[in-house]
């Protein structure tokens, strides 16, 4: 294996983390920016109000995006049993 085709796998790797974990966490963000947008006005500084919207958005999202995160997923994976043969061949 040479090290082209593992800083390619790296590469891939994190950019697959990335697009998977974009959509739950920029859900997240937006309800937090929300949430405290809405503490700021109205002068409520509960700490807790925060958890339970976050939860409910982040789980919602998890419904909508998880099919297409678990596909993505198998796919990358199966990519990697592709080229498993590729990474046992000694470096020339």
């Amino acid at each position: 294996m040479d090290q082209a085709l593992l800083s390619e796998i790296m590469v891939k790797t994190v950019r697959l983390i990335l697009m998977c974990t974009l959509p739950l966490l920029g859900s997240g963000m937006l309800i937090g920016l929300i949430i405290a947008i809405f503490q700021a006005t109205t002068s409520i500084q509960e700490q807790t109000l925060t958890f339970v919207p976050k939860i409910i958005v982040i789980m919602i999202a998890l419904i909508l995006f998880g099919p297409w995160i678990l596909n993505t997923l198998i796919d990358y994976t199966l990519q990697l049993f592709e080229i498993l043969p590729l990474m046992a061949l000694p470096a020339r």
